[in-house]
């Protein structure tokens, strides 16, 4: 397993995303996830499956010291006593003493930046969270938070995939020594009927879909692409055996432009 290092927070490179799946559903992905490898998966207060993933966690027997936990502050828990006790709301449905990473979840343009950020830095202080970031932050706001926030942050968690170009937001993620997270990172299934993924994919016996991923963690990228099949766990982890040419990365982030976003919750500020 690859490893994106940011301000002190080693990600496993490829996760495992939980939206929309529910219940033992849920309980038992995440448990085989587990025992096939995968040390990071990534749940969210909005998906409603906290209580299930911790389930899964305890089930796979894997070390808890091993295991790269996310989850999410949904907007309007932000004001600041608000996010405190969000967060350890959080830690009992999982059942654990502390969230590997905190993230909020969408920007809340209602609270102020600034009193939002010294509470999630304050649930680090406290011990509750090893590590605290932000998910479908613009440039801007990243560079507002950045400047506001008095821990670290290590990631902003965004859609990304080969339809979209999110050059501007990686290169102000490492500008602050931050790792980009990628969601919906096949395009939400789009991914395996693209004939030039899948012509790229021939020369490696590979599928699209790996070789969409492939591309995503070439790049230093942290991928957390969410799949309701077991034989999708498999496939989603094998791409380490083999590298992409500096000319099929380059023909695969040419296919990618501003307009290619699937996903807007209502939460989402104007994108650069």
């Amino acid at each position: 397993m690859l490893f994106v290092e940011a301000n002190g927070a080693r990600i496993p490179a490829i996760g495992l995303g939980t939206w929309e799946l529910r219940g033992r559903t849920c309980a038992r992905l995440v448990e085989q996830a587990l025992r096939l490898g995968y040390r990071h998966i990534d749940t969210a207060q909005m998906y409603d499956n906290e209580r299930e993933v911790g389930e899964g966690l305890r089930a796979a027997g894997v070390k808890r010291d091993q295991i790269f936990l996310t989850t999410k502050i949904w907007p309007s828990h932000f004001a600041p006593h608000d996010l405190e006790r969000s967060a350890k709301e959080s830690l009992v449905r999982l059942r654990l003493t502390e969230i590997d990473l905190l993230l909020l979840h969408w920007p809340n343009p209602q609270v102020p930046l600034v009193e939002t950020l010294g509470a999630l830095a304050r649930v680090r202080q406290q011990g509750l969270a090893r590590h605290i970031g932000i998910s479908n932050f613009t440039v801007a706001l990243i560079e507002e938070a950045v400047a506001a926030c008095p821990e670290p942050l290590v990631c902003d968690q965004v859609e990304y995939h080969p339809y979209l170009d999110q050059t501007k937001v990686r290169e102000a993620c490492a500008r602050h020594g931050m790792a980009l997270v990628a969601y919906s990172p096949v395009a939400k299934g789009r991914i395996k009927s693209d004939r030039a993924l899948q012509r790229i994919g021939e020369r490696y016996r590979k599928t699209a879909a790996q070789i969409c991923l492939r591309w995503l963690v070439q790049q230093g990228v942290a991928a957390i692409p969410r799949t309701s099949k077991l034989e999708r766990l498999s496939e989603n982890i094998e791409i380490f055996d083999f590298e992409l040419s500096d000319e099929e990365m380059q023909q695969i982030s040419d296919m990618g432009s501003a307009g290619g976003r699937l996903t807007d919750f209502g939460f989402a500020p104007k994108w650069d």
